[in-house]
């Protein structure tokens, strides 16, 4: 996740200058476009034959998994414009004004590569969303995975040792707060990577990765169907307090319970997948993704809050521990493939 400090030269260097440069460099080749979108299209080639498959339609309920979200990253990307053009132009302290500066960094064809990438990153999550949906036609092995966990601590549940370790009062609400600060990550991070590196070939190594963040999470729900701790070993979370948290165990398992009495009922629509984390998946994505921009303090930052979402994740019973731990796998794959996918080093 880019911003200014490390993305800009050390040398006092004219702003202006240096846009026309990074105009010229995103000029260069389109090339690696073609291979977000074939990814784009070939994830959703699978979605599509696996809704014939099942025989449920893609759904997109109150717009959450695609109108909304991409309405949403559209006005983060007009409020990141503003600041970006304010921080250049005063950066400048040149008398050219604001329309100069906003001619020179955001031209046509960088906003277009933008909203390009954006619409590309958010057909991706619409397709893992469905997936994700559609699992619930799989039978879960819960079981297998709590007896992973309990062997991994010798024959302790984790979660029960977390609480008995942290408590059940203070901790669970600081712990909440955590895990429900991921919805912010996911929302806020690919725009700024977007809107604030350098060239946007760079950014896109972040889109392409957060994107084959969900493509492996999907292929991971369905090589281990589950649901999580909370749903197959209830009696490890009943000291816990009511919560936000607690209200929507109850809704998701409702929800799934809707969802499989009428798959094709317009609001049916699951939520829960337990196998691997995407919580750790993608907050481990943000997070690696800060050393490759060369962003050490705010790498270090997010370790220390990735720890603090793979705890959340286990003590609220939404994850068992193998979950975590091939969410850190997908995590690093996603960068890989990122990273491979863009060569952001080739001309």
């Amino acid at each position: 996740m880019a911003s200014f400090p490390a993305d800009e030269p050390t040398a006092v260097v004219d702003v202006a200058q240096r846009d026309r440069a990074d105009r010229t460099r995103v000029s260069r080749s389109y090339g690696y476009v073609g291979g977000v979108w074939l990814t784009v299209l070939v994830f959703g080639a699978v979605a599509v034959v696996w809704s014939q498959h099942v025989g449920v339609g893609f759904k997109d309920p109150g717009g959450r998994m695609f109108v909304g979200k991409f309405s949403y990253s559209l006005s983060a990307l007009a409020i990141a414009l503003v600041a970006d053009l304010a921080w250049r132009w005063w950066r400048s302290r040149s008398s050219r004004g604001l329309a100069a500066t906003l001619a020179a960094r955001w031209t046509p064809e960088r906003l277009l590569l933008i909203v390009s990438g954006l619409l590309a990153y958010h057909l991706v999550y619409f397709s893992y969303r469905n997936l994700k949906s559609w699992d619930a036609f799989n039978t879960p092995r819960d079981d297998w995975l709590l007896d992973v966990d309990r062997q991994l601590f010798g024959g302790h549940s984790p979660a029960v040792l977390l609480h008995d370790l942290l408590g059940t009062h203070t901790s669970a609400y600081v712990l909440m707060a955590v895990y429900k600060s991921f919805t912010y990550l996911t929302a806020t991070s690919v725009v700024i990577a977007l809107a604030f590196s350098r060239t946007v070939r760079r950014a896109y190594v972040f889109l392409v990765a957060a994107m084959w963040t969900w493509i492996l999470g999907t292929a991971s729900y369905y090589l281990i169907p589950s649901l999580g701790p909370f749903a197959s070993a209830p009696n490890e979370f009943a000291g816990l307090p009511h919560t936000s948290i607690t209200d929507t165990w109850a809704q998701y398992l409702a929800q799934r319970e809707t969802f499989l009495a009428d798959p094709t009922a317009p609001g049916s629509f699951v939520s829960i997948s337990a196998f691997a984390s995407l919580h750790t998946g993608f907050t481990a994505l943000v997070c690696f993704m800060a050393f490759y921009y060369g962003h050490k303090w705010l790498g270090t930052a997010l370790a220390v809050y990735l720890v603090a979402i793979m705890v959340s994740t286990i003590y609220w019973g939404w994850h068992f521990t193998l979950d975590d731990l091939a969410g850190l796998v997908i995590g690093a794959v996603a960068v890989a493939l990122g990273h491979l996918i863009v060569r952001p080093d080739r001309p």
